[in-house]
């Protein structure tokens, strides 16, 4: 066969298995047997093996051809992902329509905008689509073709999983038109894979997928390809983000569009013509959620018109357009069997309720937060009775309530214990506040001496707060060190190989290997990115130190306050020990921003011995403190000034109205004080804007905000 012919008979191939493809998998359609499009695919793959050069990345036969990778690469996603809010009652969606009516009216009134050239009354129609229990995916085609498939991440940045992604039969590797575009859908796993999958886990003695999304979303995270592959995931795709040329004009002809160049679509969206119909097929999907081969947590509800979208846009992290309209959280009962305390990495001892194991939600749960002693004697909980739970958005297992009319008496009433359960220590229930009343902020807490509703272990040394410290320390908003998870750090800790944050940095591969669960290539993994997290962001580095009252706002406060506390530069750990150490109570608390608690936590922390000792043994194992570009300040117009931010914002994300005020020499805080300048109100603020009115604290819209930063 000449290269002409092997040609013609490839592109004749690759037409005929896409078509058979889509048959089966899009169109649930079958019209072959299975063993007609193996022998097809293994005739495709001869010919393509014989001459290379017609080979092809969006070929058939490439979609299991991806080598398995070493780790995955971080993409930034050309538009930001959003998340939804979420409602849960038909009062909540009425609430939805009538906020998004409030804000284009006032569209109208101040920009003149015309919605509809033929009403004065502004009504919406909407598109309602089954909300699939799976994992989001971001997939990007030029010219027709699949260049990448990413998950959402944090909506700005994710991972690249294109060779996992181009296993799921479902998604189309070339469309049906050369066009560049971005579509958003969802991974899912059928319910009877699901299972199949857990029988075998279950044989090698593996832990059990818990859902068909957690094991969506493991299947996808896969370094091979060809696990992914044996997974069997589906898919259903939902929204275009980017669309060479223009975009339908309704949310419904979106969708349609969508089926045309190939994608798969849940046939199950409907048009709307009011909330009514929206009610109406909820009802409809509750009662018929589990008959399905796919998880279904509710409907997605968007307003249809693409002109009204456009004009209500988003919120600093969700569209105003659309909502998700969730089922009620599955509620069940069990017993409770024991209550336990655990350990945080502050000493803070935490109750949980150990259940008889039952299904909720999708999982089955045996442990359900009981919070603090105040929740335990407000629920008035008892080890013996019998509870109703439920998953807190379908996620975090709470207990409602007690149902104390089946109590046989036998019912055990739990005390917080006096001493710690993991290392003996004292334990102390701390007090806050003190007998005097501070100014306006009176008006609101009468600041008594009262108990705080935690108790605390007292035993600094105690096993359980360095392991979760340790935790804290490695974990992703602090050094970010990749492989050294929870299990990790305390397998490392029970074998005296670790006591402390320093002794990470002395790690070798040859402290590694002997380890159960390491090999030498997963040792030599987990080396490489301990010296990768060496090169750390200050305000990180702060962070990981786990000071009590130091968050990230904190931390940020601190770097970016460091030239009105000192004027050395801070340029390695050796000279935070020096500086910090010097920094007194009163000095922490002219950072506005930090309060009294932060500043005495501060101070306490830099000038103990023992952690004074810790920070220079990390500083022998060359950690390097960066001070990132974002927070320079690029002129001082909003120097010494504090802001608080409320409401959606029109014209920035909150993260985006955060930076400019950095960089602008202004601080940003989460609560309400009297040290705040400024409460920037957006549209529909919270209690914040109702607290700064009661302190008297200044508050200004969008507008002047803008004014005031240009």
């Amino acid at each position: 066969m000449d290269d002409i012919k092997a040609k013609n008979r490839i592109e004749k191939l690759r037409k005929e298995i896409d078509r058979m493809r889509y048959e089966y998998h899009v169109l649930d359609n079958p019209e072959i047997s299975d063993e007609i499009y193996d022998s097809l695919m293994r005739e495709l793959r001869e010919l393509e093996n014989n001459y290379p050069k017609l080979q092809s990345q969006d070929s058939p036969s490439q979609r299991i051809g991806g080598k398995p990778l070493d780790k995955f690469q971080k993409v930034r996603h050309k538009n930001r992902q959003w998340s939804l809010d979420d409602a849960f009652s038909l009062e909540e969606i009425k609430n939805w329509e009538e906020r998004n009516t409030r804000i284009l009216e006032k569209k109208v009134e101040r920009e003149g905008l015309r919605i509809r050239n033929d009403k004065s009354q502004i009504i919406f129609d909407y598109c309602a689509e089954i909300k699939i229990d799976g994992l989001k995916i971001i997939l990007t085609y030029e010219k027709g073709r699949l260049i990448q498939a990413a998950t959402r991440g944090d909506g700005i940045i994710g991972e690249n999983v294109t060779e996992q992604v181009k296993t799921i039969q479902s998604v189309p590797l070339r469309l049906n038109k050369e066009i560049d575009i971005i579509v958003v859908g969802e991974c899912w796993m059928k319910k009877g894979d699901l299972e199949r999958i857990n029988k075998e886990r279950e044989k090698r003695e593996e832990l059990l997928f818990a859902n068909s999304r957690n094991a969506a979303a493991g299947s996808i995270r896969q370094l091979d390809p060809k696990i992914t592959a044996e997974r069997k995931l589906d898919s259903f795709i939902y929204d275009i983000e980017y669309l060479e040329g223009e975009f339908p004009d309704n949310q419904i002809k979106e969708l349609e569009l969508l089926k045309k160049l190939g994608f798969k679509v849940n046939k199950e969206y409907k048009y709307c013509k009011n909330i009514n119909e929206i009610q109406k097929l909820f009802e409809l999907w509750e009662d018929k959620r589990n008959k399905q081969e796919y998880g279904i947590d509710g409907l997605v509800i968007k307003i249809n018109s693409r002109e009204l979208q456009e004009k209500l846009g988003h919120t600093g992290k969700s569209p105003r357009f659309a909502i998700a309209y969730k089922f009620i959280p599955e509620k069940v009962t069990t017993v409770v069997e024991d209550i336990k305390v655990q350990v945080g990495r502050t000493g803070a001892l935490t109750p949980v309720a150990h259940l008889h194991p039952v299904k909720v939600a999708g999982s089955t749960v045996s442990r359900a937060t009981l919070h603090n002693e105040d929740e335990i004697r407000r629920l008035d909980v008892r080890i013996g009775d019998t509870i109703i739970i439920q998953k807190a958005g379908d996620v975090i297992p709470e207990v409602v309530e007690v149902l104390k009319n089946l109590r046989s008496g036998k019912e055990k009433i739990f005390h917080m214990p006096k001493v710690c359960p993991i290392c003996g220590g004292g334990v102390k229930r701390e007090e806050i506040g003190d007998s005097r009343k501070r100014n306006k902020e009176s008006q609101l807490s009468t600041l008594n001496s009262q108990l705080s509703a935690s108790h605390y272990c007292l035993n600094k040394k105690c096993f359980a707060v360095e392991k979760e410290n340790l935790i804290h320390f490695v974990s992703k908003k602090g050094f970010n060190i990749d492989g050294m998870g929870e299990k990790i750090v305390e397998q490392l800790m029970n074998e005296g190989i670790i006591s402390n944050m320093a002794d990470i940095f002395e790690l070798t591969e040859g402290d590694l290997e002997p380890l159960e669960r390491f090999a030498e290539k997963s040792a030599k993994k987990l080396v490489e990115a301990i010296n990768k997290s060496k090169q750390i962001e200050f305000q990180k580095f702060l962070f990981a130190l786990g000071i009590r009252y130091v968050g990230e706002e904190t931390a940020v406060l601190v770097v970016r306050n460091m030239k009105f506390i000192t004027q050395k530069e801070i340029r390695n750990i050796k000279d935070i020990v020096e500086i910090f150490s010097k920094i007194k109570l009163e000095d922490w608390l002219n950072i506005k921003g930090i309060g009294i608690k932060s500043a005495e936590s501060l101070t306490e922390w830099f000038g103990d011995e023992s952690n004074k000792e810790l920070l220079r043994d990390m500083d022998k194992f060359g950690i390097e403190i960066i001070f990132p570009k974002e927070l320079r300040v690029t002129d001082y117009k909003l120097q010494n000034k504090t802001f608080v931010l409320t409401g959606e914002l029109e014209h920035f994300t909150r993260d985006e109205a955060k930076d400019i005020i950095r960089k602008k020499g202004g601080d940003v805080s989460s609560s309400v004080s009297q040290k705040t300048d400024y409460v920037v109100a957006g549209e529909n603020p919270g209690s914040k804007y109702d607290k700064a009115k009661m302190l008297g604290v200044k508050t200004i819209d969008e507008k002047e905000f803008i004014k005031l930063i240009k």
